[in-house]
């Protein structure tokens, strides 16, 4: 090692949820780290013996509502590899069914849904980067 401190971090997730008609999900949600409030792809940690995928999909809903659908893994990389451990997984949903977001206590959420032309005319309001990643795979595959 050459000295640098190294971040641990449990694995994470985000998801490219596409709802029924054709829009992208986000949410909006204040971001300590950051000092504001920032529009992602839902995501979050995943548990200790969790598998990605689960946690995709309990975090989808929990944040969204959204439930059931089909799921793809559409990437996974290291989230900041200079000096943070954790890899990220990408999943796109689709074909998903409505329901009742469940947040975590204390969780406040806006959830927010771009169409194709949103995406294209707005990513450079996103400042986050598996957000990016996602939205920028999501246009690659249907251009």
């Amino acid at each position: 090692e050459d000295g640098r401190e190294i971040a641990r971090s449990r694995d994470a997730v985000s998801i490219l949820a596409v709802d029924a008609q054709d829009r992208v999900l986000l949410v909006r949600q204040k971001r300590p780290a950051a000092g504001k409030e920032l529009l992602e792809l839902p995501a979050g940690l995943i548990d200790e013996g969790e598998a990605p995928l689960a946690t995709a999909q309990r975090e989808l809903r929990e944040e969204t509502g959204l439930r059931g659908g089909r799921w793809r893994e559409l990437a996974s990389f290291w989230s900041t590899p200079g000096f943070v451990d954790e890899r990220l997984t990408l999943f796109k949903a689709e074909d998903l069914e409505e329901g009742e977001p469940e947040p975590d206590t204390g969780e406040e959420l806006e959830i927010v849904r771009w169409t194709r032309g949103d995406v294209e005319s707005r990513l450079h309001e996103l400042e986050d980067g598996s957000t990016l990643v996602g939205l920028l795979l999501h246009l690659r595959e249907t251009a």
